[in-house]
């Protein structure tokens, strides 16, 4: 008589265990979205609810997808570590932390006090994540010290804080951070610019370029709540600059084809709705009127489009696989 095997069961996952970092980036571009649309109630007949809804449907799903990644972190912290070997993972990751200033730039007209502990406890966050970023690469392959279009979220991204600290009449911090993370965003710029004139971009990085267009925009609308409407009208040009760029070699960047990395389209394009308005709102041209609501248009037909099908991917099992996160 034939000895039966017992049949092996394998464990099911445990919720959280290979949470992908990439989800928050077009998280993040949601969050920024709700932004800009309580920046059109300034220029145009918009209800301030629009902006509320927006900000509270999203605010839940980056609660949700935090817990998720908190759960992860908990049960194995080397995987943060982990996640920021990889490029998708570090774009994350970053994304997942300046999600904090957008949601307490957001409290700020309903519960200041509490968008002022969320403001301190993204720069604490922040500053952790720029020394795992700093370890990672001088310890790592040089391969990984090639400078990116994501060393701005991680290293320019302070400048998404101002904009929280200029909400809270914070003017001080705010101009600190302007000047600070504008001499690092240049050195980014410069430094791309040679690493693209010496080597093509490889077809699935390239909507990571998107993200260059961001801390120019949010510079200029640091600048112009600042009242420095010379510094504000020279980053609008290098904003218009950066985007006939991206534009003009649209089919170059979108080569591949959708992927996760898509996500890096959705802040830029909050981003740089809300500048074009806020730059309206401060008297600086009606052209702003219209090229702020073509951006905010762009922005809303594309930005939940992207976040749906990047969710769609973590439900189904395959986007970690897929961005090479790390997994419990």
């Amino acid at each position: 008589m034939a000895r039966q095997v017992p049949p092996v069961f394998t464990p099911r996952p445990r919720f959280g265990d290979a949470v992908p970092p990439a989800i928050f980036a077009p998280v993040l571009g949601a969050l920024a979205l709700g932004l800009a649309w309580r920046s059109a109630s300034f220029s145009f007949a918009v209800p301030g609810a629009v902006a509320d809804l927006i900000l509270g449907a999203v605010t839940l799903l980056f609660l949700f997808c935090a817990l998720a990644y908190g759960l992860k972190a908990m049960r194995h912290p080397g995987v943060v570590a982990e996640d920021l070997r990889v490029l998708p993972g570090r774009a994350g990751l970053s994304a997942m932390v300046l999600s904090v200033y957008v949601l307490a730039t957001g409290l700020v007209p309903l519960v200041p006090g509490l968008a002022g502990l969320l403001l301190a406890m993204g720069f604490v966050l922040h500053l952790g994540l720029v020394g795992l970023v700093l370890r990672i690469l001088m310890t790592g392959p040089a391969e990984q010290r090639r400078v990116s279009p994501v060393w701005h979220l991680q290293f320019v991204g302070f400048i998404v804080g101002a904009v929280t600290a200029l909400a809270l009449g914070q003017v001080g911090l705010a101009t600190i951070i302007l000047y600070a993370t504008g001499a690092c965003a240049a050195a980014i710029w410069i430094a791309s610019i040679v690493q693209f004139a010496r080597a093509d971009v490889p077809a699935p990085l390239r909507p990571l370029l998107a993200i260059h267009i961001a801390p120019a925009c949010l510079f200029g609308t640091v600048a112009v709540q600042l009242g420095l409407p010379a510094l504000a009208w020279c980053f609008a040009v290098l904003t218009a600059l950066v985007l006939l760029a991206l534009l003009f070699r649209l089919r170059w960047l979108l080569a591949a084809g959708f992927s996760p990395l898509w996500g890096a389209f959705t802040f830029p394009l909050a981003a740089l709705a809300s500048f074009f308005l806020t730059m309206d709102a401060a008297g600086q041209g009606a052209a702003f009127r219209i090229l702020g609501g073509v951006a905010l248009v762009v922005a809303t037909l594309a930005i939940p489009a992207i976040l749906i099908k990047v969710m769609q991917a973590w439900a189904k099992g395959g986007l970690g696989a897929r961005t090479n996160a790390a997994r419990v």
